[in-house]
């Protein structure tokens, strides 16, 4: 005891017990640091390093599009964007209020307004919400708070910039389609990179918040043409995210290339004209919209080159430049009639009418089912036992001609100028008691003509979307529908008929066959590349698929030379069915039915509406009898009088073929009376166009 107070000492084992757990405590931070320290350095080491050095994406320049005749379709033009870095902005509420209310007054964008995050320049935030949204992702990146201001709003902001700190005018490039909804089913738009394909894009060192890519036509079928390729640089940035210095090499952007059609604007302007002036014709007479869509295409029958493609109707595609705006694209696609984002030229497939009667009467001379000279017999209606199966005793049915008693004896040529569906029908079909070898062409044969001429599958025009209509055969039938063939569907197949479809660019197609004596030439928009500073990269050559007349198949090796890029025809074309090997067409049964062709239009069908003025023509009339969801939905389908397309295809100078067009009015009526007008109009329009270039050269 010392002064009156005892002190009990502390036991040894829990001298022991704490000295224990210290020495676990210690134990346990030095293996953690030597964990962190020696074990996961490299780990450490390489997250400090992606903290310290960031990777900056530098935009390429997108190559912009010229027609044939150096018009610019498609250009690049700057778009204003006000932008505010957080960082940079006052310490003083108070200043920052004052720098939200001007900007609030000159683009319209509120200062305060709560919204959910959104996609950049998306309506629906207030320019506080936006810049507090950035402050809390990188203060030191510049943030948009308004997108596509006016270039005075732009001039007026960076005047005023010293008294703005924080904010910003940054030119961003954005297309501008000089054309525009002219042009716009063959040149398209651009859209922002898809989540779906943002880790594509993104390994081709796309940046997917800021680039755009290509979503229709020739901006989407040649997306890597028109790229080019982004650089990138290496920054060193500070624990806010501020850049400091650059670090290593810094690949520069390389500019996309550009390109030249084969379109003609003002032949485009032309015929797009004459295809909506018929159309509104139709539907003002109806008092009605009885015909919501349209298609006129030209073609040099010699080149394959489309000099003019217009589809109604279609959209303002510089509406969808800066942004895709949802009230316009709703419109767009709600409109199940006419399907504005459709090219209806290549995309949409439609019975082809008399218009494939061409090609029955390629197979059936060439095969010498009926001697040109011969006469069958039209009284107007034929009645068959339609038959399904050998012991089948058939059910009547009756084939009419679409003239009342019929043309009564008629040999070829007269049967294709004044289209003579019983003609077709029994050399298509064969019929009793005539002068038809063999039962008729069959369908069998008829395939393999069509497929010859260009039906049945895509051509390769470089656009996303080509159909490749439908040419049937029985085992088709058989396994698609689970019914024999009969004599019937040949008899409707004959005449572009029952199954046949195809789309308005195969139409033409076979007609600029024929007209240039028997080479089917891939159609194509592409005339030129050129590098950024205008220089020719490549010149694209005309390319023959093949030849009627020699029996030769163009191998795809070859036809991969046409296009630019071996690779491109050759993956479109690889699967097509092409015409048997030795089909091999006499030149003279072309020159028959060129014959033919130009008496539809000197004597036929087309002789009161397609006839030009001192400049020869041919052509073949069609009106395809038709009965889809559209007028079912109208009660259009009457059994006898169903609803009927038109069509007319032609080309001139019928001695030297130089132009080749087809229209089709979807609902429109007889085709010459409809379509005939179109096509006269377009070639008037393209002859005036010629001689004015000459007049203006010479």
């Amino acid at each position: 005891m010392r002064n009156g107070l005892t002190k009990d000492p502390i036991p040894p084992a829990r001298l022991w017990l704490t000295y224990a757990a210290a020495a676990a405590i210690l134990v346990v931070f030095l293996a953690r640091l030597y964990q962190l320290q020696v074990l996961q350095v490299d780990q450490y080491r390489a997250s400090a390093l992606e903290n310290r050095i960031t990777q900056t994406n530098q935009p390429a320049a997108r190559g912009v599009i010229y027609d044939r005749n150096g018009f610019q379709l498609v250009r690049n033009v700057p778009s204003y964007n006000v932008v505010i870095t957080p960082a940079l902005l006052p310490d003083s509420p108070a200043e920052v209020d004052a720098i939200y209310r001007t900007l609030s007054r000159l683009t319209g964008v509120p200062v305060d307004l709560e919204g959910p995050p959104a996609a950049k320049c998306i309506p629906g935030r207030g320019i506080r919400q936006l810049v507090e949204e950035g402050a809390t992702n990188k203060p030191f990146s510049a943030w948009p708070i308004a997108c596509d201001i006016s270039e005075e709003t732009a001039r007026i902001l960076r005047e005023a910039q010293v008294d703005l700190p924080g904010v910003s005018v940054d030119a961003v490039p954005i297309r501008d389609y000089a054309s525009g909804e002219l042009t716009s089913a063959i040149v398209g738009y651009l859209g922002p990179i898809p989540a779906t394909l943002k880790d594509f894009y993104e390994e081709q060192g796309f940046d997917a918040s800021r680039d755009k890519v290509g979503y229709a036509g020739i901006e989407l079928a040649f997306q890597d043409l028109l790229a080019g390729r982004n650089g990138s640089a290496q920054v060193e940035v500070d624990v806010a995210g501020q850049p400091l210095r650059q670090l290593g090499e810094v690949i520069q952007p390389v500019p996309g290339k550009s390109l030249r059609l084969t379109i003609d604007t003002r032949l485009q302007s032309a015929t797009e004209a004459a295809l909506k002036n018929r159309m509104e014709f139709i539907n003002r007479y109806a008092g009605e919209t009885r015909t919501p869509l349209g298609v006129a295409i030209a073609i040099n029958p010699q080149t394959g080159e489309i000099l003019a493609m217009a589809s109604l109707p279609t959209y303002e595609n510089n509406r969808l430049a800066r942004v895709i705006p949802q009230d316009y694209y709703t419109q767009l696609t709600s409109d199940e009639r006419g399907k504005p984002l459709v090219n209806h030229a290549i995309s949409s497939e439609f019975p082809p009418g008399s218009t494939f009667k061409l090609v029955t009467s390629i197979g059936a001379l060439q095969e010498k089912v009926v001697d040109p000279n011969a006469r069958i017999d039209d009284p107007g209606k034929i009645t068959i036992a339609n038959r399904y199966f050998p012991n089948d005793p058939g059910k009547a049915k009756d084939f009419i001609c679409w003239k009342p008693g019929g043309h009564g004896r008629i040999a070829f040529l007269e049967a294709l100028a004044f289209s003579c569906n019983v003609y077709f029908y029994k050399v298509g079909g064969g019929f009793p008691g005539e002068p038809i070898a063999d039962g008729g062409l069959g369908i069998a044969r008829l395939g393999t003509y069509a497929r010859a001429l260009g039906y049945g599958y895509a051509l390769g025009i470089e656009l996303p979307g080509e159909e490749g209509g439908l040419i049937p055969s029985e085992d088709w039938k058989r396994i698609n529908l689970g019914e024999n063939w009969s004599v019937g569907d040949t008899y409707n197949s004959a005449t572009g008929q029952g199954f046949v479809l195809g789309t308005p660019l195969q139409v033409l197609n076979a007609v600029s066959t024929l007209a240039n004596g028997g080479r089917v030439m891939w159609p194509h928009l592409l005339q030129q590349v050129l590098d950024g500073e205008g220089n020719v990269v490549q010149t694209i050559q005309p390319c023959t698929l093949w030849d009627l007349t020699d029996g030769v198949i163009t191998p795809l090796a070859e036809i991969g030379r046409c296009a630019y890029g071996p690779n491109y025809l050759r993956t479109l074309l690889a699967d097509r069915p092409a015409p048997s090997p030795d089909i091999q067409v006499d030149p003279a049964v072309i020159d028959l039915v060129r014959r033919g062709m130009r008496m539809v239009v000197t004597e036929g069908t087309a002789s009161d509406y397609a006839q030009l003025e001192n400049i020869s023509s041919g052509g073949k009339t069609g009106t395809g009898e038709f009965c889809d969801a559209l007028a079912q939905e109208k009660g259009l389908c009457i059994p006898g009088a169903w609803p009927t397309h038109s069509w007319y295809v032609a080309f001139a100078p019928w001695e030297d073929p130089e132009i080749a067009v087809v229209a089709f009015v979807y609902n429109g009526g007889e085709g010459a009376v409809t379509a005939g007008p179109i096509v006269r109009q377009i070639m008037e329009a393209y002859f005036t166009l010629k001689a004015s270039d000459a007049a203006r050269q010479g």
